[in-house]
């Protein structure tokens, strides 16, 4: 009777290991081989054997375990639970010679209920690896993408998104739309910046302010993007507030600003839409950065982009490296000319137009209005610049 309940554990515990790999798609000798190392470390455990060299064979068509006992060969006895002297290995078999390892069976006959539990206690730790698991490569695929989640909760440091099955992501402070007002409930799209595989199961990290997540919605709003056809060139942003994004046409035919607004402003409407009304300037880019930062300068009007003689130089910076270098970068910048009376708009509300432009187009800009352009020329350069002008 005893044999016969043994045979149906051991027929259980392949039935669950079958339900394991069909389902959660945890192979079976995954599970058996973790099996075997946690019912060596449980024989070591109860039988006061911790320095015994022992293994444990799982026969994965009926289930059955046993376990093994290895022993070294020697002339004399110092380690019982390491060593076997000649004399008695060879009463075992007459082919042992000293320094080999005897191989014997100790399975303890009380040992089925400490592997029963030990099975279970592996198993669910499998299933719960394994969950973990599937959820971690779920979401490192989507790394650098959208989801939809449910504002879950929040604490000091994050807002919590429910993103389904389960699984919440962390948008910090800085991840946070200064213009939003995050409520319990509340459907949110978000951009996943960082998928950490922690030992609690996997951390996901999402953000509303990602220059990234605004690429993501042009590309589900403008086809020509998603076809290759029109390319976003760059994209700065002050979430929330306002965004430049150069865009570049591979086709002539095709005009990338337009595109990109679609018919009677829809397209970028629906994006704006999605960023609680945050504005969007769209810019042409230009591989001529005397067209592209004015481009970049848009709405303002642009008579004049003086370059700076030391362009292309490589400056020292006060800042040092993680090494204590002093950190470098090559010099871009530019004096920009205006209109007087388009001064302030160039500039921008606190200096924000300006300040995008130089991000999205990597120039240091400094705007001058055109009364200054006598200040910044030669006479002969003046002479011929404001004449160049008054036509």
């Amino acid at each position: 009777m005893a044999a016969k309940k043994k045979n149906n554990s051991y027929q259980e515990l392949l039935a669950a290991m079958d339900v394991l790999e069909r389902e959660k798609g945890i192979k079976k000798d995954v599970i058996i081989d973790a099996l075997t190392d946690a019912l060596a470390n449980a024989y070591k455990k109860n039988y006061d054997d911790n320095n015994a060299r022992v293994e444990v064979v799982i026969d994965d068509q009926t289930g059955a375990f046993k376990v093994y006992a290895f022993k070294k060969v020697v002339e004399e006895v110092s380690n019982p639970i390491e060593e076997i002297s000649l004399r008695d290995a060879l009463m075992v078999s007459h082919g042992y010679e000293l320094g080999d390892d005897l191989r014997q069976e100790v399975t303890p006959a009380n040992f089925g209920r400490i592997a029963a539990q030990t099975a279970k206690n592996v198993v669910l730790q499998k299933l719960r690896e394994e969950e973990r698991r599937i959820v971690y490569d779920k979401y490192k695929r989507l790394q650098d993408d959208l989801v939809d989640g449910e504002v879950a909760r929040e604490d000091k440091r994050y807002i919590y998104i429910n993103l389904g099955g389960g699984v919440e992501a962390a948008m910090n402070k800085h991840d946070q739309m200064p213009n939003e007002h995050y409520r319990v409930h509340d459907h949110v799209q978000v951009y996943v910046t960082r998928v950490l595989e922690e030992t609690k199961g996997p951390q996901v990290f999402v953000s509303r302010t990602a220059p990234d997540l605004l690429k993501r919605l042009f590309e589900k709003e403008v086809p020509e993007i998603s076809q290759g056809i029109v390319e976003i060139k760059g994209i700065v942003r002050e979430a929330g507030d306002r965004a430049k994004v150069a865009v570049f046409s591979r086709d002539s035919n095709v005009d990338p600003v337009g595109t990109c607004v679609g018919p009677r402003g829809s397209r970028i409407q629906a994006i704006v839409n999605q960023l609680g009304g945050e504005n969007i300037d769209i810019v042409k880019y230009e591989e001529d950065p005397e067209l592209f930062i004015q481009n970049a300068l848009n709405p303002a009007e642009v008579k004049e982009v003086l370059f700076d003689e030391n362009n292309g130089e490589v400056e020292e910076l006060e800042q040092t490296d993680e090494n204590g270098e002093a950190r470098q970068r090559v010099h871009h910048g530019c004096t920009v000319i205006v209109p007087d009376n388009q001064l302030s708009l160039a500039i921008g509300k606190r200096g924000q137009n300006v300040r995008l432009a130089a991000q999205l187009t990597g120039y240091s800009l400094d705007i001058k209005p055109l009364s200054e352009l006598d200040n910044l020329t030669t006479d002969d350069e003046s002479d011929e610049a404001v004449e160049k002008f008054e036509e």
